[in-house]
């Protein structure tokens, strides 16, 4: 299947459904996919587990992982495939934000401003969202053992950070995508139809809501 975006960017917090979705999309168009390389985090375990204890080793690791990643993207040959990720680059400053002391975070922004300067902009961001509830239930299915200790207090100010950064963020195109009460990954209808969804997403803010779901 054909699509204008050539590099579109799935994201949204944990337990939203980016790596699926991502999946599951760049399948439906025949695209290259790109996942963030989050269990190869040796300090991701104990991030979750001490509350944000080796944050900045965790969010390091990330940038830099991130960072090779988009390398590779910029020596790809863009007119002979499109590109589908689960992550924004630029959304390193959602977790220094968040997790970072100051002192950490001056130094963090510093190695952040040089590696900025050669990623992709998206063609298209977008960005899932469901209710804290929901998010915690799809964490505890999945039972990835790291995410064990994940407090929901730490994903209440995840998410509601997350809304924040792309209230702000006019760099790309963006979908907001409710994802409470659909089911996507098992409903083929619903899969479809947001995937229609994105696909004529080229310009500006917009937004999807199914009926059963109401967007906060």
């Amino acid at each position: 299947m054909k699509t204008e975006n050539r590099y579109i960017v799935i994201e949204g917090p944990i337990g939203a459904g980016k790596t699926t979705i991502a999946s599951l999309f760049a399948d439906h168009i025949n695209a290259k996919l790109v996942l963030e390389q989050v269990k190869e985090n040796p300090f991701l375990k104990e991030f979750y587990k001490s509350n944000m204890k080796n944050a900045f080793e965790t969010q390091l690791f990330f940038l830099l992982s991130r960072y090779q990643q988009q390398q590779e993207l910029l020596e790809a040959d863009l007119f002979q495939s499109n590109i589908v990720a689960d992550y924004l680059f630029h959304k390193e400053r959602i977790f220094a934000n968040l997790t970072l002391t100051e002192n950490e975070r001056n130094l963090y922004y510093k190695v952040y401003s040089l590696l900025r300067r050669d990623i992709l902009k998206p063609d298209l961001v977008v960005v899932l969202y469901a209710p804290v509830d929901s998010l915690m239930d799809r964490i505890r299915s999945r039972g990835n053992a790291y995410e064990d200790a994940l407090s929901g207090e730490y994903l209440t100010r995840l998410s509601q950070t997350y809304l924040e950064f792309f209230y702000d963020y006019n760099d790309s195109p963006v979908l907001m995508v409710n994802t409470e009460g659909i089911d996507p990954v098992h409903n083929t209808e619903q899969r479809l139809d947001l995937f229609e969804a994105i696909l004529k997403t080229t310009n500006g803010r917009n937004y999807y809501n199914p009926p059963k779901g109401t967007l906060v």
